[in-house]
């Protein structure tokens, strides 16, 4: 049987932490439940997420990452295909 599911690394860039942007990305994960990987700050103003699954719901939650929550200010991201790997059952913030 053919795996579904696709993987992608994407760094986003802006007014990205401090805004609640990474629990708002878990609380909106709840709509994909398929979902896995994860996502959290790195250095300045930028966040990384992986996310692996089903393209439907890969492609939601990108769409998602490319405007975040209310009070956020994505100015640019980075979306890169990744190779499929284990991860635990669910998205998380790390």
């Amino acid at each position: 049987m053919e795996n579904r599911e696709i993987a992608y690394q994407i760094i986003i860039e802006g007014r990205v932490t401090g805004v609640g942007f990474r629990w708002a990305a878990l609380d909106y994960a709840e709509n994909c439940p398929e979902l896995k990987g994860y996502i959290r700050n790195l250095s300045g103003n930028q966040v990384e997420a992986v996310i692996q699954g089903p393209p439907e719901q890969v492609e939601l939650m990108l769409a998602w990452l490319r405007h975040g929550p209310q009070f956020a200010r994505v100015d640019d991201v980075q979306v890169k295909s990744i190779p499929l790997r284990d991860w635990p059952e669910k998205f998380a913030i790390t």
